[in-house]
């Protein structure tokens, strides 16, 4: 019987020194196959599999997509490309951002709850928003288990809090216990695990499409509704996930609760700085529209325009208020730091 010998792990802010704690306590001589998405800039040269290489446990590397999975490995998500597994082969793929990311955590926690269900332990770190939570949800419900860092030990708690308020945390804990228990369950022969969600298995299929168009499998996830993507403008379906409603969108773009709260904050302060630059040079214009008739002793046409300028600036300083308020972009990442 196989062990639950498959660790995948997902992690944002603060999660390099999250996983530098965690790998460098791991118990010498165990050799778990592992799997680590770590939210990084798209455009950065990542050094990450030499840094955590340099900790000692095991050897760490940025799969290509196809290659065969490396037991005992640690294999790491590559910029801007989502790390995903398929039975015994790892795919590395450039699909529809999730939870305005990628690499993200839910695809990869998919993916291997599909692939290799009671196996998999899922680890979700320290991070904003909460990439990771739907995706813990479908490895356990795939069987596998879900592992949580204590949200008063991890340095953004974010992303460990998501998923314990959603209640997929079968085990919360700093990091300082996690490899004990780690360690245990590996020990401990998997059950078998209940068949594959079809949901679960087709939100799978959608991040390895990459630019294929994926209307259909979204309709036989989600419902839809009249809520636009903020990434791309296609029409947005709901996806009723156990306690999270989610939304992804006909291309494949995948929103949780606090990234499309993020997403839409941050399209609402650029439609205001937009207005805000169109108000200020439509006051630009009346004043020269003015000026220009008053030079020719069209004083009505003037005043007329001077009017025009007068309510774009009020317009103009009432958007400058809106502005400068904290709140306008009151984001969850704000509120759970």
């Amino acid at each position: 019987m196989e062990n639950r010998d498959i660790i995948a792990i997902g992690a944002s802010a603060g999660g390099l020194t999250a996983l530098t704690r965690l790998f460098g306590a791991m118990p010498k001589g165990w050799a778990p196959t592992v799997f680590v998405v770590l939210h990084i800039t798209p455009n950065a040269t990542s050094v990450l599999p030499q840094l955590l290489e340099r900790i000692g446990w095991l050897p760490a590397f940025h799969p290509v997509d196809g290659e065969p999975i490396r037991p005992s490995h640690i294999h790491v998500a590559p910029p801007d490309h989502h790390l995903l597994v398929h039975r015994d082969r790892v795919l590395v793929r450039r699909g529809p951002r999730e939870n305005r990311t990628r690499p993200a955590v839910d695809p990869l926690f998919r993916s291997a709850g599909v692939a290799f269900g009671s196996r998999v332990v899922g680890v979700v770190l320290s991070g904003t928003l909460d990439d990771g939570t739907s995706g813990l949800r479908a490895i356990r419900r795939c069987g596998g288990i879900g592992v949580v860092q204590d949200p008063d030990d991890a340095e953004w708690p974010g992303m460990p809090q998501s998923a314990i308020d959603n209640g997929e945390a079968d085990h919360v804990l700093p990091l300082a216990h996690m490899p004990a228990l780690l360690y245990r369950l590996a020990a401990e022969p998997a059950p078998s695990g209940p068949p594959v969600p079809l949901d679960v298995a087709t939100e799978a299929r959608i991040a390895e499409q990459e630019f294929t168009a994926v209307s259909e499998d979204t309709n036989a996830v989600g419902k839809p509704t009249t809520l636009s993507c903020p990434e791309c403008g296609g029409g947005l379906s709901e996806i009723h996930d156990g306690p999270v409603l989610r939304f992804r969108c006909h291309v494949g773009h995948a929103y949780s609760p606090d990234s499309m709260e993020a997403a839409q904050a941050e399209a609402m302060e650029t439609a205001l700085w937009v207005a805000l630059r169109t108000h200020e040079e439509r006051v630009e214009l009346f004043q020269r529209l003015g000026d220009y008739a008053r030079e020719r002793g069209q004083d009505l046409i003037a005043a007329n325009w001077d009017s025009q300028k007068q309510e774009a600036r009020k317009n103009a300083e009432l958007l400058r208020a809106v502005l400068s308020k904290p709140d306008v972009r009151n984001t969850s990442s704000q509120k759970k730091r």
